[in-house]
């Protein structure tokens, strides 16, 4: 099969590189991708808000399967359009894509099939807000209703600080959302859930934690994801089957009853508390950077669970995983998730050595006309490692950043710290 991945993070890098492996991949193609996907295959630069130009690259390149990495496409209806064009892809159609695209979406569905969730509202306006704000205790947690890149929400720690928060996303601090959610803050610890499906039937897909923090033990602004570990330790047989049968099963209901059948890889963001989860959020695509570790460990044909999700087939399925634990780190741009300098060149690139136990996944680079490998993000490139332990996966992982050099370099050192400090 000719197949494509729309993206070019390191998510998407991560998921070329597992289905490059596959014997049923004939040509693989990266729409835009980056200098790390340039690598294992052909990128094209094509505009993802233009469905039409897609279209005709795809039929030039005789593209048998779309595979959507990112979110805004799903919530623009990439899926629908190519649907119409009898090209198969793989991921939620529009209305079913609601579930990350709007947050007022996913807690209605929580609040009318009893899916344990925090308590929350709708507001519209400032003075809705003002209400509110009272009926909730400290901190508060503000979310924007749609999509902003992992940046919609603040934990505030007074209420004059969430009615400010309130009032900029009100005012288009996101272009995406002119509505806000007040929750009541969650204690425990985050993990995230995967499962791939069909609409009807759906098997785990492994489970991680990121770190979504900017410094190190947790502190600071939150970014798009700074490092993820799997699996997530939190999640035990007695916590996942919780989980399927509080969470997962009830969506996947709830989701066919109103219509809205969902298909596609779908991402439970957790609070786990006293072995009781309640979900934060979804997500309608793998996360990023858990993506990348979760490539790493699964030993199944990624496009075999694919095409099986796509032909219903999925219930004949069974998902297996390396044994060792892997963990993610990211090399940022110093400044992120503010302000940050790009095209830096990054050096000694070619001393690090890849295969199936360690990767150097490419998220914000671009390659030069002389071939020199720049930073084109934020968050520029993933480390990731499978190994015995997780503190050696990370000593390993943190010393191919240390190889590299670009200036402004900045990771975090201490990812999967929980953990590995309790050992």
């Amino acid at each position: 099969m000719n197949i494509a991945v729309i993206g070019s993070g390191g998510r998407e890098h991560s998921i070329c590189f597992k289905l490059k492996k596959s014997k049923k991949t004939k040509k693989l193609y990266c729409i835009p991708g980056n200098a790390g996907t340039l690598e294992i295959c052909e990128n094209i630069n094509v505009d993802l808000e233009n469905f039409e130009d897609l279209y005709k690259v795809i039929l030039k390149k005789k593209i048998d399967l779309l595979v959507v990495g990112p979110e805004t496409p799903l919530v623009n209806g990439i899926v629908d359009f190519f649907e119409r064009k009898k090209i198969k892809v793989f991921g939620p159609k529009k209305d079913a894509s609601k579930l990350e695209g709007s947050k007022v979406f996913m807690k209605k569905i929580c609040r009318e099939f009893n899916i344990p969730s925090a308590k929350y509202k709708e507001i519209k306006n400032i003075e809705e807000a003002n209400l509110a704000i009272k009926e909730f205790n400290l901190p508060i947690v503000v979310k924007s209703d749609g999509l902003a890149a992992g940046k919609g929400v603040t934990i505030c720690k007074s209420r004059e600080e969430a009615l400010k928060d309130v009032n900029k996303i009100l005012n288009g601090k996101f272009k995406t959302s002119s509505k806000v959610i007040i929750e009541e803050f969650l204690n425990g610890e985050e993990a995230s859930y995967f499962v791939i499906t069909d609409g009807t039937n759906y098997i785990p897909m492994g489970s991680a934690q990121d770190h979504k923090r900017i410094g190190e033990n947790d502190t600071g602004q939150n970014t798009g994801g700074m490092g993820a570990y799997s699996p997530s330790l939190l999640i035990t047989e007695e916590v996942e089957k919780k989980i399927k049968k509080k969470i997962i099963e009830p969506t996947l209901e709830a989701m066919k009853g109103i219509g809205c059948l969902y298909k596609g890889i779908l991402y439970a963001g957790l609070m786990i508390e006293k072995s009781e989860p309640k979900l934060i959020e979804y997500n309608i695509r793998f996360g990023d950077p858990e993506c990348q570790v979760l490539m790493m460990r699964l030993k199944n044909d990624l496009l075999d669970l694919i095409l099986s999700c796509l032909d219903n087939s999925l219930s004949n399925k069974k998902i297996s995983w390396i044994d060792e634990p892997g963990i993610t780190v990211v090399g940022a741009s110093k400044g992120y998730p503010n302000k940050y300098e790009k095209n830096k060149e990054i050096q000694n690139i070619h001393l690090i050595k890849k295969d199936n136990k360690q990767q150097l996944f490419h998220a914000g680079t671009i390659k030069s006309n002389d071939n020199k490998i720049l930073t084109n993000g934020g968050r520029v490139l993933n480390s990731t490692v499978v190994a015995k332990s997780l503190e050696e996966a990370r000593n390993k992982a943190n010393k191919i950043l240390d190889t590299l050099e670009w200036e402004n370099k900045y990771y975090r050192k201490d990812i999967g710290f929980k953990i590995i400090n309790e050992k």
